[in-house]
């Protein structure tokens, strides 16, 4: 197929206003606009995946089965993408298209990114368990603050400065107070749930409640988080919907300290915050590790050897978790897994939501530089959104909760507006 007849077109545009630039190698989004688009898009997508992977635990399905199923189409997405913009067009010798930078000497740049996948994959694995522990908006606001804070600041000086210095760290200082924001957040929260459980009397079988709390706070609705069309289930915010809750989920949270879900929260935002550099350092050599005339590995090539990584690691750990899980998850098989087919297209789903967000994110951050694209780590913005309308995070809690939730948010808002504004221009 020729597609020579649409560069002249494009450049027809001045620089400034390309959103997607055109060549004979394939699409680059060079300008601003076509890198906060980018941002923007992955920001939804990034945002809304660990929503999915939460209403799948509280449906009851093992995490292990999901993070199987994801990480199959997470792997899929870098596919379409290296196969579509990473192959059309002919390719020249400084700027080779997918299939010919495979059989290159580029392993050093390959490795990086392979790297990137592998911390990528076991802070996404560490997240699951995360998000049943201490809940979605928590995880998010912890592992999203270190990012920013961390890999912000590498990729920063990886990109040699070409981020706005004024604008981008007074947007990572707005990160830094949105995560003491969510630990206050977390800590009236959970002050507000015990409140509530203690309307509860404890049998030898389990909870129960009395007659006058079951009338008051059960109400028939469109269970969404159960699957089903509609149900008899305890409002939001109640005793009672945390007590289905409990029963239903497949990882038990009751009498297990969140200290446990904040230090995995910790760790898994420390994986994230070197896969971004990483995979700077793959694209774009700044250590020189490639030889004399070997082109950088495209964006594109790069997230295919990336996602490679993840699915290798996600698939041996999660096989390894089936036999022997944590967290007094029960026993699971192989065999088990195949015919586990409930919630399987959500899982499918989630994995493609992260795969094309990871894949927008980096294509914004090679044209604007990866400091700022770690914008997208504003994700909090959407899981909390879906953690309130979903799954009923927050709902009848203290207005001291409120006023936290909402400030934590705003310096939110503030922070991506800083970080993308502080966006630049590569060379």
């Amino acid at each position: 197929m020729d597609f020579s007849g649409i560069s002249p077109l494009l450049n027809v545009l001045p620089q400034s206003h390309r959103i997607i630039s055109w060549s004979l190698k394939m699409y680059v989004v060079e300008s601003k606009g076509g890198a906060i688009v980018c941002m923007l898009l992955a920001l939804l997508f990034l945002g809304t995946w660990p929503a999915v992977l939460t209403l799948l635990e509280r449906r009851g399905r093992l995490p292990q089965h999901t993070y199987l199923d994801y990480s199959i189409t997470n792997l899929l997405a870098a596919v379409i993408i290296a196969l579509t913009f990473g192959e059309i067009g002919k390719g020249t010798p400084t700027a080779p298209n997918f299939f010919t930078q495979l059989s290159q000497d580029n392993w050093p740049s390959v490795l990086f990114a392979m790297a990137g996948g592998v911390v990528l994959s076991i802070g996404n694995l560490s997240t699951q368990y995360s998000l049943a522990l201490v809940g979605l908006s928590v995880t998010e606001v912890i592992t999203s603050s270190i990012i920013v804070v961390i890999g912000t600041t590498m990729n920063y000086f990886l990109d040699d400065k070409i981020n706005r210095a004024d604008i981008l760290f007074p947007g990572v200082g707005c990160f830094l107070i949105a995560v003491c924001l969510g630990s206050f957040v977390h800590a009236s929260n959970t002050a507000d749930n015990k409140e509530k459980l203690k309307s509860l009397s404890t049998e030898a079988t389990g909870f129960s409640m009395d007659k006058e709390t079951l009338t008051n706070d059960v109400v028939r609705e469109s269970d969404v988080e159960n699957g089903s069309g509609s149900a008899e289930k305890a409002r939001a915010g109640t005793a009672g919907f945390l007590i289905e809750l409990e029963n239903r989920r497949s990882i038990k949270v009751f009498g297990k300290s969140t200290i446990i879900g904040l230090a995995i929260a910790f760790f898994a935002g420390i994986c994230f915050s070197l896969f971004s550099p990483a995979f700077n350092l793959a694209t774009n050599d700044q250590w020189h590790t490639l030889k004399k005339g070997v082109p950088h590995l495209s964006v594109y090539t790069a997230f295919f050897y990336f996602s490679v990584s993840c699915f290798v690691v996600g698939i041996i750990l999660n096989i390894i978790f089936l036999y022997h899980p944590i967290l007094n998850l029960p026993k699971s098989s192989l065999k088990a897994y195949l015919s586990d087919w409930n919630g399987r297209g959500w899982a499918f789903l989630a994995g493609f939501l992260c795969g094309f967000g990871n894949g927008l994110q980096f294509i914004g951050g090679e044209a604007a530089g990866y400091a700022a694209a770690d914008a997208v780590q504003a994700l909090p913005l959407v899981s909390t959104f879906w953690g309130i309308l979903i799954f009923g995070e927050y709902r009848r809690s203290s207005r001291k909760t409120y006023i936290l939730l909402v400030s934590m948010l705003f310096m939110f808002v503030v922070a991506v507006g800083l970080l993308m504004a502080s966006s630049g221009h590569r060379k």
